[in-house]
Formats: C-alpha cells, sequence, structure tokens
C-alpha cells in the first residue's frame, strides 16, 4: 500500500463515514456545545466497553476521549480545590449525575464524598482520574 493513498476508493470511504455519523456524532469540537455533545459520545462508549483492549470500541473510544482531552486542555480549567469540590465542579461540567459514576463508585459513595462524609480513595481516585481524563492528584 502506498502509504500518501488510502485504501479503497474515496468515495466508499466518504459513504462509510457519512454511515457512522449518521450512528454516532463524531465532529470536530469547536463549540462549547460541541464540547458537550463529544463527551456525551465518550460516556455512551465508555458505557459499551467490555474492558478489553481488543474492543472494537476501544480505538474510537481513545479517538473521541482525545479529542475531548484536547478541547479541556485548551478550554477548561480544574480549580486548586478539596477533591470533592473538583469531583463537584467536573459532574457539573460533564453534565453528569452521581449515577453517572456507577462504574467508578455507588451513587451513595459518591454522595458520601460530595457531602464531606468520606474522602475519596486511591482507587477512586485513579478511576475519575481516567474518566475525566485528568492528573490522579486533583481527587487526592
Amino acid at each position: 500500500m502506498n502509504a500518501d493513498r488510502l485504501p479503497g476508493p474515496f468515495p466508499d470511504i466518504s459513504a462509510t463515514w457519512a454511515a457512522l455519523k449518521s450512528q454516532l456524532p463524531i465532529t470536530p469540537i469547536r463549540t462549547e456545545e460541541d464540547y458537550h455533545q463529544m463527551v456525551r459520545v465518550a460516556n455512551s462508549l465508555s458505557d459499551h466497553l467490555s474492558g478489553n483492549d481488543s474492543d472494537p470500541l476501544a480505538d474510537l473510544h481513545a479517538i473521541v476521549t482525545e479529542l475531548v482531552g484536547h478541547w479541556q486542555a485548551r478550554h477548561l480549567t480544574i480549580p486548586k480545590a478539596e477533591p470533592r469540590e473538583v469531583l463537584r465542579h467536573l459532574l457539573i461540567t460533564h453534565g453528569l449525575k452521581q449515577k453517572d459514576l456507577a462504574g467508578i463508585a455507588s451513587p451513595t459513595v459518591v454522595s458520601d464524598i460530595l457531602a464531606g462524609r468520606r474522602a475519596i480513595s486511591k482507587k477512586v481516585a485513579k478511576a475519575l482520574a481516567v474518566r475525566f481524563q485528568t492528573d490522579v492528584s486533583a481527587f487526592l
């Protein structure tokens, strides 16, 4: 295969891309609305991942989260605050509810963290850092 050309005729690739976009709205992030849409796509993909690197959706999830992470790095700042306030900020910024973190911690645990009744464990902090694409130190 020539490194300068994509395999197959371009019209076939265009049709495939159009079909994929009709099922999953993947676009460049140019606005805050685009950002929120891509966060929803990333969250949806995350919910469907098997946890296996060979999962067919793993690469797609990685691409979408890279787009989201790049936009966040340029437009969002994580406040220097207590870990529970950082979590609260990220939930609001991403338009998430406590139950949306069920794969990381139970809604009760998240509620206790946000209320200050419980500290964020190292395990939960690591999972939150992956979920929100930030440094684990923001949660410890």
